[in-house]
């Protein structure tokens, strides 16, 4: 074993020793009084449905409105990432006839895969998964239950689309540390604003080139979880389309002092998806600010065929330029076209000469972008 490992285990053991201690005298000194199921958005098919999700206190956060402080939004944020989990505590699932129960982990997740054992109907894409915390985890509270959603496309859709969030759908500095926290903690789901013409190019997306899809939207990011409410409220507040995020964990681990590798994190994703759903192709949406058209690449290269076209928003320098060029060289080599623009009209020029989206979206598209130039 490396010294690198044996600190990194050695450091997992305490924190996990601390963190055991501070639940215990959480809960009896009334700390903590109520916990939650927090389920995140899973996908699936006929044969099975991935979901999963966090048990944790009960943070009490409510819906953004335009009245919040910097500093209320800052105290959200705070919430969110200072989270007291709960390990060990086992969650039974019910769907469509599957009944499953699991441990959460030592961070407190959950995961299932459930296997449906009856039909069930199609009227709607997004399905219930219902959620049950078996364990009393604070005496004498009420049963904690929850709903779940997992997104069941349509067999008809004529793509799907995997997108990136932070530097391609709303702009967070990632490349830029201090940038990146002080956009992050001081803002919310309303103040913050996605790129001009992101919601309209992306309906436009869901419905087709025919105006008649409902083709998937899948957000893969390199975001933690501890911001799940928050994107999700994001994309709710700005009507992008609504579909399962994929985010990660952070923090200190038994590999990794704060977060694991950003491409083998999103690589692993993507698959899933794929795999998934092997009957479908896919358009791939990102940023040229951190690994996205590496990632892409790869993807092309592990599944031909499966996708369509890639869509990258330039954010970097020109050297960074250069090698997303040379990327996009590569990608050509193997028949998929990288587009790499400047903003999101560009895209959706491209996207109507392909026949993804309809030509009259980009009067919608074009208002979104215009409207916001004029709005500073």
């Amino acid at each position: 074993m490396s010294l690198k490992s044996y600190f990194l285990r050695t450091a997992y053991f305490v924190k996990r020793k601390i963190s055991e201690l501070k639940l215990f005298v959480g809960i009896k000194l009334g700390f903590i009084k109520k916990v939650m199921i927090m389920p995140y958005k899973g996908f699936g098919n006929d044969k099975e449905v991935y979901i999963l999700g966090r048990v944790m206190k009960d943070r009490g956060i409510r819906a953004a409105t335009s009245a919040d402080s910097s500093w209320h939004n800052f105290k959200m944020m705070y919430k969110r990432f200072m989270t007291w989990t709960i390990p060990y505590a086992h969650v039974k699932a019910r769907f469509a006839g599957d009944i499953q129960v699991v441990p959460t982990d030592e961070e407190g997740y959950f995961e299932f895969r459930l296997r449906p054992k009856q039909s069930f109907g199609k009227s709607d894409v997004w399905q219930t998964v219902q959620l049950e915390l078996i364990d009393e985890v604070v005496p004498r509270s009420s049963k904690v239950l929850g709903e779940g959603k997992v997104y069941v496309p349509e067999i008809n859709a004529r793509y799907g689309v995997v997108s990136d969030i932070d530097d391609t759908i709303v702009p967070t500095g990632a490349t830029r540390l201090w940038t990146m926290i002080k956009i992050t903690f001081l803002n919310n789901a309303l103040s913050r604003l996605p790129f001009p013409g992101i919601a309209a190019l992306y309906d436009a997306l869901k419905m087709g080139g025919d105006l008649k899809g409902d083709n998937p939207f899948f957000y893969v990011s390199s975001s933690p979880w501890n911001l799940y409410d928050f994107l999700s409220e994001f994309l709710t507040i700005h009507k992008i389309p609504n579909g399962p995020l994929m985010l990660r964990d952070i923090g200190l681990s038994r590999e990794h002092l704060i977060a694991g590798s950003h491409k083998l994190h999103k690589l692993t994703q993507i698959e899933h998806i794929f795999e998934v759903f092997q009957n479908l192709d896919f358009i791939l949406i990102g940023d040229s600010g951190q690994e996205d058209p590496e990632i892409y690449l790869q993807v092309i290269k592990d599944y031909p065929g499966r996708v369509k076209r890639i869509y990258i928003r330039n954010v970097s320098t020109e050297a960074r330029e250069k090698k997303v060029v040379a990327i996009a060289e590569e990608m050509r080599m193997l028949g998929v076209e990288l587009v790499l623009a400047k903003d999101t009209f560009e895209v959706a020029e491209d996207a109507v000469k392909q026949g993804y989206i309809a030509s009259k979206s980009l009067m919608a598209i074009r208002n979104q972008v215009d409207g916001a130039m004029a709005n500073g």
